[in-house]
């Protein structure tokens, strides 16, 4: 039931919601990685070298930056996390068919944090005509189904 939008020159197929679904659940696997890394290794040597504790909303803060740069960085670059790599998947402007901008990404990216955690986004996709997720029909981005990769 996926419609074909004409994005840009070529006529991609939308990606399905299960397809979308399972490359979230795989993001946030990854996400452990990335967050270990540049979240938990830090505070931990600041706790123990200077015996101090960074305030909670802080260290919220500090997350939310991250993983701005981590999905900025990959939907610039090629619209594709390396979840939505394994997956197929790429995130499009709806306008040109093209890598979101900047300012495009950082607005779904915020909007996705509420859409996601109060669940209203994932609900939204249920009703939505293209099965879309309520931050992606805001911001006008899409993902889309790559075809794929001949051997």
């Amino acid at each position: 039931m996926n419609e074909s939008p004409n994005l840009g020159r070529l006529t991609v197929e939308l990606a399905g919601l299960r397809r979308r679904l399972a490359s979230m659940l795989y993001e946030v696997l990854l996400l452990l990685g990335v967050l270990g890394l540049t979240f938990m290794v830090p505070l931990l040597i600041i706790g123990v070298v200077w015996n101090v504790t960074p305030p909670g909303w802080l260290e919220w803060l500090y997350i939310y930056i991250v993983l701005a740069g981590y999905f900025l960085w990959y939907w610039r670059r090629g619209g594709q996390t390396l979840a939505m790599q394994t997956w197929r998947l790429k995130l499009v402007d709806v306008d040109t068919g093209l890598e979101i901008s900047r300012g495009k990404g950082l607005a779904r990216y915020t909007l996705a944090w509420f859409s996601v955690l109060s669940l209203l986004g994932l609900l939204w996709a249920l009703v939505d005509r293209d099965r879309q997720f309520l931050h992606d029909r805001l911001v006008g981005s899409r993902i889309v189904l790559m075809p794929p990769v001949k051997h």
